[in-house]
């Protein structure tokens, strides 16, 4: 720096920051060893913040607009320097602006699945991430509890804490929510207002406020959301017969179209296979609705005498005959609501729907007066 430069920046008489940057919070002025001059101009623009400091403590804050300094508008800072009588001379002050801009699309994403409990699914592992904005709110708190004395404090500086704080509240309010993982996508908006209300003090604390925080996917692990694919298409196919016949006929359109003389033969085997395919599902699902068997060696049933199975809290039992319905009966185990079961009916139903167990039920007392 020559001699001419020198005495010219010997003492500052403009102070303003044109921010060319996205990302940048906070900017001391570069004083250097530069004086202040009294009378300098202090240009604030919209969206920044000045604070000015005296060793180490905030003194004066001033919002947008055009000043001149003088001991008039900057009172804390002529006690903190003791200024007396309109004292003129030219000061030493560190000036530190804050941007009060919003810092719009910072990410946040968990970086491993969290555990959290499903009512329908049990224990899932869940990945979540999306978006958030943030300003600061009090730059006098945050240079205090954040920024410091660094001459340059970027949003990469504080991002990182923003981040985890947001993925850490945010799954516990996931979690206290208790919404079932297959309705989270249709309740983003109702679980990001819970996630602001949670971390927006936090925020606060560190004087910044939390202007938006979104939700953009709420995803199950890869092996749970293939068997998931798999209930869906069982849920699409519907009634497994009905598909069978739909996949025989397409067979037999098809072998119909082929000129060559195995078309029919062809046809045939489709049909042929359809037809297996629709005797075995009937089969599965009328062996389930069938009552297991209590024991591979049960005799069966005397001839003229029908066992009845009985649904005693929830479980199926017997198969009893009429002498051990009664005896049920007796034990309070068996009454005109209990849903029972022989061969040859269609579904379970309740006793006093039966008549062959009308004399059971006649055998058991009215309700003490």
């Amino acid at each position: 720096m020559g001699i001419f430069d020198k005495l010219r920046n010997e003492f500052i008489d403009i102070i303003e920051w044109t921010d060319p940057s996205t990302d940048t919070i906070v900017w001391k002025f570069p004083r250097y060893q530069n004086e202040i001059k009294m009378n300098a101009k202090l240009t604030v623009r919209e969206s920044q913040v000045a604070v000015f400091m005296n060793e180490g403590k905030i003194a004066d804050v001033f919002q947008p607009g055009m000043y001149t300094l003088t001991t008039q508008n900057m009172p804390i800072l002529t006690t903190l320097q003791g200024w007396k009588y309109g004292f003129n001379s030219p000061f030493k002050a560190d000036v530190f602006f804050v941007s009060t801009r919003q810092f719009t699309n910072q990410k946040w994403g968990t970086k491993n699945p969290v555990m959290l409990r499903d009512a329908e699914f049990g224990p899932v592992r869940l990945r979540a991430f999306g978006s958030y904005a943030f300003r600061v709110k009090d730059a006098g708190a945050f240079l205090k509890e954040v920024a410091a004395t660094n001459p340059e404090f970027t949003v990469e500086g504080i991002n990182e804490q923003l981040r985890n704080l947001a993925v850490s509240r945010g799954m516990e309010a996931i979690a206290e929510a208790k919404i079932p993982v297959l309705d989270l996508a249709a309740n983003y908006e109702e679980v990001s207002s819970q996630i602001t209300g949670k971390i927006g003090a936090e925020f606060n604390e560190l004087g910044l406020e939390l202007t938006k925080f979104l939700i953009e996917n709420i995803s199950l692990p890869p092996e749970v959301e293939t068997a998931l694919d798999k209930r869906s298409s069982m849920g699409i196919v519907g009634n497994l017969g009905a598909y069978a016949q739909f996949q025989a006929a397409n067979a037999m359109e098809k072998a119909a179209e082929n000129p060559n003389g195995g078309g029919l033969a062809a046809a045939g085997l489709g049909a042929g296979m359809g037809a297996a395919m629709m005797g075995q599902v009937g089969n599965v699902f009328q062996n389930n609705n069938q009552p297991a068997n209590t024991g591979a060696g049960t005799p069966p049933p005397l001839p003229g005498a029908t066992p009845f199975y009985v649904a005693v809290e929830g479980k199926q039992s017997g198969p009893f005959d009429m002498e051990q319905l009664r005896q049920l009966a007796a034990a309070g185990n068996l009454n005109a609501q209990t849903l029972v079961w022989k061969t040859g009916m269609a579904a379970w139903s309740a006793a006093a729907t039966v008549p062959e167990l009308a004399p059971v039920l006649a055998t058991i007392p009215p309700p003490l007066p």
